[in-house]
């Protein structure tokens, strides 16, 4: 697992929690229903990358999941690369830490939006930023 840039890191929140003892509650909840532990403070964790279906995807709380996916061919003795954007409408509730992390969104069962992945999700990170506090 890599190791976060330096960049600015917010303090614990999660979409949707009016206040701090609101995400506590949510927090707590949300790891019941992925049927794992939630994370002391100081070990949660705000952002994940990690790799799926040949693509390198980012899921972070409050955001929608973004990705690339770079192709190389070679093309008259010339490498060649071409990196593609990819979206998802789907919102990052929460991460927690494991090997794999547990991703849950805002897509069904939660709500009743559809997404392209499974809610709650695994994935095994090649880099994690935690949260500040």
């Amino acid at each position: 697992m890599g190791t976060s840039r330096l960049r600015p890191v917010p303090a614990f929140f999660l979409p949707r929690a009016e206040d701090p003892d609101q995400a506590e509650r949510l927090y707590e909840a949300l790891a019941e229903f992925a049927a794992c532990e939630p994370a002391p403070r100081g070990q949660r964790i705000a952002s994940i990358t990690f790799d799926a279906d040949g693509a390198t995807w980012t899921a972070t709380v409050g955001e929608e999941l973004h990705g690339t996916r770079t192709t190389r061919q070679m093309r008259r003795g010339e490498l060649l690369e071409h990196t593609v954007e990819l979206t998802s409408a789907t919102r990052v509730l929460a991460v927690y830490p494991g090997r794999p992390c547990t991703v849950v969104t805002d897509a069904a069962p939660i709500t009743g939006a559809t997404s392209e992945w499974a809610n709650p999700f695994t994935a095994e990170p090649v880099d994690v930023v935690l949260f500040d506090r």
